[in-house]
C-alpha cells in the first residue's frame, strides 16, 4: 500500500538543505562506475582469457560448421572435442615448463595447432610435443571406461577416434607430433617415418591433397637431416634422455594401440559405426 510522507518543515536560517535527489543519484552512480572500474582491475585476468577465446572461436566455429556440414553434427562436435583437447595439453605443457604459448588455432580439414616458445632443453620440447597424444590416450581411455559402464556404443566410438587420430598424430616423420619427439632421439628416423606416413594414407585413403601438404611441410627437415644438419639442442642430448623419450614414446604408442583396439570392435560391429557411419 502506497503513502505519502508528510512534507519536510523549511530549513532553518543557517541550517544547510538537504541534498537533492539529483545529486543523490550522480553519486549513486559515481559509486556504481567507482566498483565497476575497482572489479575489472581486480579480476583482469578474466578479461584476458575472456579476449583469448574471443580471439580463437572464429577458427573453432569455421572448422566446426566445416565439419558439420561434412560429417553431420555428432561426429563434429566429438572431433572438435578431441583436437580440443589434444591442443590443450599441449598448451598447459608449454604453461607448465614456464614458457609463453597461445592458445589452439583450428585449421579446417587439417587439425590444429598450438604455438610456443621453443624450450632450450630438446628433451623438454620432446615432451611439450608428447602432452598432446597424452592427453588424447587419457581422453580415449576415460570414454572407454565410461563406454564400459553405460554399455553406450557411442563412447567407444570416441574412444576409438580419439585412440586413432591421436595415433595418425604419432607418426615418426614432422610436422606431427611424433617427427617432434623423435627428432629429439634421432632425426635421421624421419626418413622412415615418411615412408610410413605414405604407407598408412594408402591403407586409409587419406586424399593426395593432404599427402602433399604434409610433405611440403615436413620435407625440409626430412632432408636436412640428410644432409647432417641437425638441431643444436641435439648437442646437450645425453644417451638417457634419448632413453628416456624413447620409453614415452613407445608406451604412449602401444596405449594408444591397446585402446584401440578394444574400442574399435565394439564401436562398429559389422560395417556401421556409433556415428552412423
Amino acid at each position: 500500500m502506497d503513502y505519502l510522507q508528510p512534507p519536510a518543515p523549511p530549513p532553518s536560517e543557517g541550517e544547510p538543505e538537504a541534498p537533492k535527489p539529483v545529486q543523490r543519484r550522480n553519486r549513486g552512480i559515481g559509486a556504481i562506475l567507482a566498483a565497476v572500474v575497482a572489479f575489472l582491475v581486480k579480476f583482469k585476468f578474466l578479461l584476458f582469457i575472456g579476449a583469448k577465446l574471443f580471439g580463437i572461436s572464429w577458427s573453432f566455429l569455421l572448422s566446426l560448421w566445416i565439419y558439420v556440414v561434412i560429417f553431420g553434427w555428432k561426429l563434429a562436435v566429438v572431433v572438435m572435442m578431441l583436437l580440443l583437447a589434444h591442443e590443450l595439453g599441449h598448451y598447459f605443457a608449454f604453461r607448465a615448463y614456464g614458457l609463453p604459448a597461445r592458445l589452439p588455432a583450428f585449421i579446417p580439414l587439417l587439425g590444429a595447432f598450438t604455438a610456443g616458445a621453443a624450450p632450450d632443453d630438446l628433451e623438454q620440447d620432446a615432451y611439450i610435443a608428447l602432452a598432446g597424444p597424452l592427453t588424447g590416450l587419457g581422453l580415449a581411455a576415460a570414454c572407454y571406461a565410461i563406454g564400459d559402464v553405460t554399455h553406450d556404443r557411442f563412447w567407444f566410438a570416441c574412444a576409438d577416434l580419439s585412440a586413432f587420430l591421436n595415433l595418425f598424430n604419432m607418426l615418426p616423420v614432422p610436422p606431427f607430433d611424433g617427427g617432434r619427439i623423435i627428432g629429439a632421439v634421432w632425426p635421421p628416423l624421419w626418413i622412415a617415418g615418411f615412408i610410413l606416413f605414405v604407407g598408412f594414407a594408402i591403407v586409409w585413403h587419406i586424399p593426395l591433397l593432404f599427402i602433399v601438404i604434409i610433405g611440403a611441410l615436413g620435407l625440409p627437415s626430412i632432408i636436412a637431416a640428410w644432409r647432417g644438419h641437425v638441431d643444436p639442442r641435439a648437442a646437450n642430448m645425453t644417451f638417457s634422455a634419448r632413453g628416456r623419450v624413447s620409453v614415452w614414446y613407445l608406451a604412449t604408442l602401444l596405449g594408444l594401440l591397446l585402446v584401440m583396439s578394444q574400442s574399435h570392435a565394439i564401436a562398429t560391429p559389422g560395417s556401421t559405426s556409433a556415428f552412423g557411419w
